[in-house]
C-alpha cells in the first residue's frame, strides 16, 4: 500500500473534520488566506475555551455564559464530566462541545516505566475518546508524559506503542488525538534558550503514521523557548486544533492573552500559510459573562477575528 502523502493527508483531515464537526459549523469555502490581508483568519477560526473556566451556575448556564461571551463551543473534562448532564446542556444553550481534554494525563502517564500505570493511561484515553464521541466533540487533547519518566530514547517508543493502541478506536469513532505541547520536559530543551524548532515534535507525530493524530497546539506554552510563528509553519498540517495563553519573555511567566510579548501577528502569518481553519481553545484563569466577554474579546485582537 501507498505511505499517505501531506496532500492527501491534508486532504483527508479536512474531509474527517467537516464529518464529525460538519453539524456543529457552518460551511466554509476552504480557500487559501493572503499572509499579508488584515484581518485573513476572520470566520476561519472559531473560539472555544475550557469548562473549567466557566464560573457560577449549573452546567446549563455555565454553557449559556460561555455562549453569551462569544464562544462558539466547549471543551469538557472527559472522563469525568457528566455526560448525560453535557448532552442536556448542549440541547438548552445550543451550544456545542468541539472536544475535550483527557482527565488525569498529567499524573497517569504513557510514558511512565510502570505497565499498569501505562495500561490505566490507555483506558483513560479510550474512555476519553468514547464519551467525547457521545456528547458530539470531534477531539481529545492529551499531555503525552513527563520527561522525568526516563531517557528520551525510552519514554519516546514506550508513549508512541501506549497511545498507538488507541488509534483505531479514535478513527472508528471520527475523534482525533490532540497532542499538547506542554512544559513536561519531553520533546524540547526545558533549560535551552529560545532559538529551540518544532523539530521533535513533528518526528513525534508522524511516528503514528496516521490522520487521527495531531496537535493542538499551545501557542503560549511554548513561546519561551521559540518562534511560534515558524513552529507553526513547521508543524503544518499536523496542527488540528489551537490553545492559547499569553506570555512575557521579558518577565518569564505566563499573562492573560492580551498582555505578554508574543508576536501574534507573525503568528496570525504563519496560521494564514498553512491554511488553518479549526478551533481555538483558550486556557487562561476563569471568571464570569464579564471577564470571559474580555477573554473573547482578546482573542479577536491577538487573531484579527
Amino acid at each position: 500500500m501507498n505511505p499517505i502523502t501531506n496532500s492527501s493527508r491534508r486532504q483527508f483531515l479536512h474531509q474527517a473534520s467537516l464529518f464529525t464537526a460538519g453539524a456543529l459549523l457552518p460551511a466554509v469555502p476552504r480557500v487559501q488566506a493572503a499572509p499579508n490581508v488584515p484581518n485573513a483568519l476572520a470566520g476561519r477560526i472559531y473560539k472555544t475555551l475550557k469548562i473549567g473556566m466557566i464560573k457560577g451556575g449549573d452546567l446549563t448556564e455555565r454553557f449559556k455564559t460561555a455562549k453569551a461571551a462569544g464562544f462558539m463551543g466547549v471543551e469538557m473534562s472527559l472522563p469525568g464530566d457528566n455526560v448525560e448532564e453535557t448532552q442536556k446542556a448542549i440541547a438548552a444553550s445550543g451550544l456545542p462541545v468541539d472536544g475535550s481534554v483527557c482527565a488525569g494525563h498529567w499524573n497517569i502517564r504513557h510514558t511512565s516505566p510502570d505497565a499498569a500505570t501505562r495500561a490505566t493511561a490507555l483506558e483513560n484515553l479510550k474512555q476519553a475518546l468514547r464519551d467525547t464521541r457521545a456528547v458530539g466533540g470531534h477531539s481529545v487533547l492529551l499531555v503525552v508524559g513527563k520527561g522525568e519518566d526516563g531517557p528520551e530514547n525510552e519514554i519516546w517508543p514506550r508513549s508512541v506503542e501506549n497511545i498507538a493502541k488507541a488509534v483505531p478506536l479514535a478513527a472508528e469513532l471520527g475523534v482525533q488525538i490532540v497532542i499538547e505541547n506542554v512544559w513536561n520536559q519531553f520533546l524540547y530543551n526545558h533549560d535551552g534558550g529560545a532559538d529551540q524548532t518544532a523539530e521533535k515534535f513533528v518526528k513525534y507525530v508522524d511516528e503514528f503514521r496516521s490522520p487521527w493524530v495531531g496537535m493542538q497546539f499551545d501557542i503560549g506554552n511554548h513561546w519561551k523557548y521559540g518562534s511560534m510563528g515558524d513552529w507553526i509553519r513547521q508543524l503544518g498540517h499536523r496542527v488540528l486544533k489551537l490553545d492559547v495563553k499569553g506570555f512575557s519573555r521579558e518577565k518569564n511567566k505566563f499573562t492573560p492573552i492580551g498582555e505578554g510579548d508574543i508576536d501574534y501577528a507573525d503568528v496570525r502569518k504563519a496560521l494564514a500559510e498553512i491554511n488553518y481553519h479549526g478551533w481555538l481553545a483558550a486556557e487562561v484563569a476563569g471568571g464570569d459573562l464579564a471577564y470571559l466577554t474580555g477573554v473573547a474579546k482578546e482573542m479577536d485582537t491577538a487573531f484579527g477575528l
